[in-house]
């Protein structure tokens, strides 16, 4: 996250209209829920709103918000549950396949790690940038999110 440097060179509401939607999908693709994908973009925007001039590159700090307001969801969503409820299943579009089906069952973090791996086509440096977690912890969560696919699709 950059927040320091000169003025950017988007505006904030062509940044919204520019981004907003590749947001969303990234959103969606990690939360699994519209509404949420709805409302952590939203967020995003907004707490950059507070210091859009401080910040150079706008795409790469928002989509670590959006990261890490999908995430901190997440934590309150399960400190909420209680511990007896399985998960509800997440409701996709019929268009999405199986590997995306089974993409959605994996734990937060590593949908979050193949998510931006593969469908943002971030390299796994970048990935651990994102949610803050140390580079070989990412790896280690995608070697292991490829195995429960593998398994899966088997």
């Amino acid at each position: 996250m950059t927040t320091k440097g000169p003025v950017p060179n988007v505006g904030f509401e062509e940044a919204y209209r520019e981004h907003r939607m590749a947001l969303l999908r990234l959103a969606y693709l990690v939360a699994g829920s519209h509404e949420v994908s709805e409302d952590v973009v939203q967020s995003a925007f907004t707490s950059a709103h507070e210091r859009w001039d401080q910040i150079e590159n706008p795409l790469p700090y928002l989509k670590k918000a959006v990261v890490n307001l999908v995430k901190d969801g997440q934590r309150r969503h399960l400190r909420r549950r209680p511990k007896t409820v399985d998960r509800p299943p997440v409701v996709l579009p019929h268009e999405v396949d199986e590997t995306w089906t089974k993409i959605a069952h994996l734990p937060w973090v590593q949908r979050a790690v193949i998510v931006l791996h593969y469908y943002e086509d971030l390299p796994l440096a970048e990935v651990a940038d994102l949610p803050n977690r140390p580079a070989a912890t990412v790896r280690s969560d995608h070697r292991r999110a490829l195995d429960k696919l593998r398994k899966a699709l088997a």
